[in-house]
């Protein structure tokens, strides 16, 4: 029987709940399709943060390579600085394993009320594929005093490209500044831009949209841009289009039935990637996927860690049930995935079992134990 190897992060707040719904479905697959999941537990987050000042050492990550992916409960506590445990755990993963595609499903269930009026789910069944490792989010900035003259040397190096640039700044000391550089190459807009491309092929799509702001930010997506059409070249069956982001949230809300893929540079994906979860129906059915196609990837719910619902049994575990599906179509597990998939839409359409975000009574674990039974069924 095949067995995978896969670390466990729950995480803070309702992380461990969620999580551990998540394992019963993925488990509940296993027994059907006959493969078996060791779990790697990995107690990272605020608790052991403020216990012991520890985030997430090199040590676990050289583990880590040694596993098959990575299942991932929720970052973030009031107790901890924002940006703490989300730069110190969930980015610097994304980061170290290289997992330079962030995708996100966004499909309406039969049974899931959305916000657009008389949308029905055929009109809400699309992916968005977001570059995971750079444009704002490759953390090279500072704020700066008025007091201080900055000198610095700025170093880069992501595997992709290597360099070194100056920033040079004299202020009066009244003055202060802060600034955030934005940046993306030729390979990696390339790879997830190619990644996209393959994903509209395997999943029977015939149109990839691309999404930036290359009107008011001409510089970096000017070669986004360049870089979407040399890869467009390549699918002569596949129609494309460029979207400007703000035009692409308004068409999102408007018309989704006319996305089919979409794929976008980091921080508008951060964006308008928390649109597509709203009008899928909530947060709580919204699944993610950090991937590296040849390496380790990373898979999560979109939401975050809810403390105020921890220990409450209320919170809706789908969206880590179905990042869990998402993992097994990962590792080539394709019927159990489907199954996945196929026992979700079937809770949600039979309407017995819903969580409080969906209308109904029922807890965290009635909600996984009922996926987790229909995964035998379908």
């Amino acid at each position: 029987m095949k067995e995978y190897k896969i670390a466990l992060i729950p995480g803070d707040g309702v992380g461990p709940e969620i999580i551990a719904e998540g394992r019963k479905v993925v488990e509940s697959a296993g027994e059907r399709y006959g493969f078996k999941v060791q779990w790697v537990y990995y107690p990272f987050g605020a608790d052991r943060y403020l216990k012991t000042g520890e985030i997430l050492p090199d040590s676990a990550l050289k583990e880590m390579e040694k596993v098959d992916a990575i299942y991932l409960g929720a970052v973030g506590d009031p107790r901890v600085k924002p940006g703490i445990l989300e730069r110190g755990i969930l980015l610097k993963l994304r980061f170290y394993f290289d997992q330079y595609v962030n995708l996100r499903p966004i499909k309406l269930f039969s049974g899931v009320e959305t916000p657009l009026k008389g949308k029905r789910p055929e009109d809400i069944d699309f992916y968005v594929v977001r570059e995971n490792t750079e444009d704002f989010y490759i953390g090279l900035g500072a704020r700066v005093s008025g007091e201080k003259e900055l000198r610095q040397e700025l170093d880069i190096d992501r595997r992709l490209y290597k360099g070194k640039f100056r920033i040079e700044l004299e202020l009066k000391p009244e003055q202060e500044v802060a600034y955030q550089i934005g940046m993306i190459s030729r390979k990696g807009a390339e790879r997830v831009i190619k990644y996209a491309f393959e994903l509209a092929k395997s999943r029977g799509k015939n149109k990839v949209t691309s999404v930036d702001k290359a009107n008011a930010i001409p510089q970096i997506y000017s070669l986004w841009r360049d870089v979407f059409n040399e890869v467009a070249k390549n699918y002569p069956d596949i129609s494309t289009e460029f979207n400007y982001v703000d035009a692409t949230t308004m068409w999102m809300v408007k018309k989704p039935e006319d996305f089919q893929v979409i794929v976008v540079p980091n921080m508008f994906g951060d964006i308008i990637t928390d649109l597509g979860a709203m009008i899928q129906g909530g947060l709580g059915i919204a699944a993610g996927g950090n991937i590296n196609p040849e390496g380790i990837s990373m898979f999560e719910p979109i939401h975050g860690s809810a403390p105020k619902y921890k220990g409450k049994g209320v919170i809706n575990p789908l969206a880590t049930i179905l990042a869990g599906g998402m993992m097994l179509d990962f590792l080539g597990e394709k019927e159990s995935a489907e199954a996945v998939n196929k026992a979700v839409e079937k809770v949600l359409k039979e309407g017995r079992v819903k969580t409080k975000d969906l209308g109904g009574g029922a807890t965290t674990s009635e909600m996984g134990d009922a996926v987790a039974e229909a995964v035998k069924e379908v």
